[in-house]
C-alpha cells in the first residue's frame, strides 16, 4: 500500500490544469471528505505496527504534495489572468503597427542642414515673438525706412516693438550680439507674414538664412558657397546672380538655377527659361555688423536666405502650399519614403 501511495505522489506532481475549475475537482480527489487521503487514513489502523510510521509519513507526503500542487495550479492560473486583464487575449493575431511620415518641410529643412554643417555651418534659433530692434532697426531697417512696406508685419497686442518676426534675419543679429567672429551659421525658423492665403503664399512660411563672417571673406566666398549648396541639394551646377535690393546687405542679389526644359513641368515650373529663382543674398551691410557690435572694418561677410516651403514644393511636386499646414493624413503618408 505504501508503494501505491507513493505512485499516487508522482502522479499529482505531474498534474496540469487549465482552469480553476479543474484544480478544484483535483482537490476534492484528494483532499474531500470521500477523497483518497480519508481513505488511507481509514485503512491506518489496519497497518501492522512496525509500518505506521512509514506509512503515516507517506500519506503526509502525498497531503502535503496535493495541497503545495493546488496552491501553485491556483497562483500560476491567476496570474495568466492579471496578464489578460492587462494586455487582453495574448493568443490573438497581432496589429500592424503604422509607421509614421516625417513632414516635408522637416525633410527639407534637415537636407539643407545636413548640406551646410559639411562645411561647417551651425544651427541657431530664436524666438517667434520678436522685438523690432532685433527684427528691424538693427537691420538697416529703422523706423518709417520704406523696405519695412515689404513685410506685411503682424504686431502683438497694437505694440509697434512687439512682433511676429518676419524672417529668421532676426536670429542672426541675436547671435552676432553673443558671439565673437569667426560666425558661420544658418537659421531655420518659422515666419509671418500678414499676407492673403493662396494656393502660392500664406500668412506663415518656413525660412532658412546663413551668415559668415570672418575677416576677408568676398562676393567670391559667398558665390562658391552657393553652387556648392544648389549642387548637393538639386544636383543643378549652373547658378546666376542678377543684381537686386535688401536693406541688410550691399551688395545684393537674386539667386537662380538653371533647372532646365527637359520636361513639361521644367516648362510649367521656369516659364519656358529654364531658369528657378531659389534664394536672395549679399554681403552683409557694414551698418548691421556696426549694430550687432561687430567692426566692419575688420570684418566682412554674407549672407543668404531662402524659403523652405518653396523648396519642399519645388522638390516634392506640391502644388498648394496649404497642403503643408492642414495636416491630412492622405497627403503626410506619401513621404513615409522620404524619412
Amino acid at each position: 500500500m505504501i508503494d501505491e501511495i507513493k505512485a499516487l505522489i508522482t502522479e499529482v506532481e505531474a498534474f496540469t490544469a487549465d482552469t480553476k475549475s479543474d484544480v478544484e475537482d483535483f482537490r476534492i480527489k484528494y483532499l474531500g471528505k470521500k477523497g483518497i487521503l480519508n481513505k488511507y487514513f481509514a485503512e491506518f489502523k489496519n497497518v501492522a505496527n512496525d509500518q505506521k510510521k512509514e506509512f503515516g509519513q507517506t500519506i503526509n507526503a502525498l497531503k502535503n504534495t496535493v495541497q503545495d500542487k493546488v496552491n501553485a495550479l491556483k497562483d500560476e492560473l491567476d496570474s495568466k489572468e492579471e496578464v489578460k486583464g492587462i494586455y487582453g487575449d495574448l493568443s490573438r493575431p497581432g496589429e500592424p503597427i503604422e509607421i509614421g511620415a516625417r513632414h516635408p518641410i522637416s525633410i527639407v529643412k534637415n537636407q539643407i542642414i545636413d548640406i551646410f554643417s559639411r562645411i561647417g555651418f551651425n544651427v541657431s534659433e530664436g524666438p517667434e515673438i520678436e522685438d523690432d530692434w532685433h527684427n528691424f532697426t538693427a537691420l538697416n531697417l529703422p523706423e518709417y525706412h520704406p523696405a519695412r512696406d515689404m513685410q506685411d508685419t503682424f504686431f502683438i497686442q497694437t505694440n509697434p516693438d512687439i512682433l511676429l518676426r518676419t524672417h529668421t534675419s532676426s536670429v542672426q543679429v541675436r547671435y552676432m550680439e553673443n558671439n565673437k567672429p569667426p560666425i558661420r551659421t544658418i537659421s531655420p525658423g518659422r515666419v509671418y507674414r500678414n499676407e492673403a492665403i493662396s494656393a502660392r503664399s500664406h500668412c506663415f512660411f518656413h525660412q532658412v538664412e546663413g551668415l559668415y563672417i570672418d575677416k576677408d571673406v568676398s562676393f567670391a566666398d559667398l558665390k562658391q558657397t552657393l553652387q556648392y549648396f544648389t549642387t548637393e541639394m538639386f544636383g543643378k551646377s549652373k547658378i546666376r546672380l542678377r543684381p537686386s535690393y535688401f536693406p541688410f546687405t550691399e551688395p545684393s542679389a537674386e539667386v537662380d538655377v538653371y533647372w532646365g526644359l527637359e520636361t513639361e513641368i521644367d516648362y510649367r515650373i521656369t516659364k519656358g527659361t529654364g531658369w528657378l529663382e531659389i534664394m536672395g543674398c549679399g554681403m552683409v551691410d557694414p551698418n548691421v555688423l556696426e549694430n550687432c557690435g561687430i567692426d566692419p572694418k575688420e570684418y566682412s561677410g554674407f549672407a543668404f536666405g531662402m524659403g523652405i516651403d518653396r523648396i519642399a514644393m519645388l522638390l516634392h511636386q506640391i502644388g498648394d502650399i496649404r497642403l503643408l499646414s492642414e495636416n491630412d493624413v492622405r497627403f503626410l503618408e506619401q513621404f513615409k519614403s522620404a524619412l
